[in-house]
C-alpha cells in the first residue's frame, strides 16, 4: 500500500512537471509579444526590432504594406511609437516546438479593434518574431459597404 502511494505521488509530480514544461514555451512567446507591444508604445526601436528575426516581415493594414525588417526600421525611426493593447491571444506550436503561430485581438485609441497574427521561431537567442501581420477586422454587417469603398478607391 505504501509503495502504491509513492507511485501515485511520483506520477502526480511527473505530471505537474510535464504541465509546467509545456507552459514554458507559451510563457516565453507571450513575453516576447508583450514586450514587442510595450517597446512599440515606448518608441524603443532598438528593443522592438531586437525581438524580430533578421529575415522578419511586417505586414501592415494597407495591401501595399509588406516591409522587410530593415524597411520597417526605416519607417518606424521617424515615429514616436504606437500603442496596441492585447485583449486576447491564442498561441499554437509546431510538433517540433521550434515555431509558433498566434492571433491576438488588440485595442488602440487610434484604430479601435484590430487583429495581429504572426509567426515566431525559436533561435539560439530565444523566440523571435518572424512575421507580424496587423489587420483591421471588418464586422460582417459592414463588409459590403467597406469593400465597395475599397474597390472604388482602387479604381481611382
Amino acid at each position: 500500500m505504501k509503495q502504491m502511494r509513492m507511485l501515485v505521488c511520483l506520477l502526480i509530480v511527473c505530471g505537474l512537471q510535464s504541465v509546467a514544461l509545456a507552459q514554458e514555451p507559451v510563457t516565453a512567446v507571450n513575453a516576447v509579444l508583450d514586450d514587442y507591444h510595450a517597446a512599440a508604445a515606448a518608441g524603443d526601436w532598438p528593443r522592438y526590432f531586437a525581438l524580430m528575426s533578421e529575415d522578419a516581415v511586417f505586414l501592415g493594414t494597407d495591401a501595399g504594406e509588406r516591409w522587410t525588417k530593415s524597411e520597417f526600421q526605416a519607417y518606424a525611426s521617424s515615429r514616436s511609437g504606437w500603442e496596441y493593447t492585447p485583449q486576447t491571444r491564442h498561441i499554437n506550436f509546431t510538433p517540433d516546438g521550434n515555431s509558433a503561430w498566434f492571433d491576438e485581438i488588440l485595442e488602440s485609441a487610434s484604430y479601435g479593434t484590430s487583429r495581429g497574427t504572426g509567426v515566431l521561431i525559436r533561435t539560439t537567442a530565444g523566440w523571435k518574431i518572424s512575421q507580424y501581420h496587423l489587420t483591421l477586422p471588418i464586422p460582417n454587417a459592414l463588409a459590403r459597404e467597406i469593400t465597395d469603398s475599397i474597390k472604388a478607391y482602387e479604381t481611382q
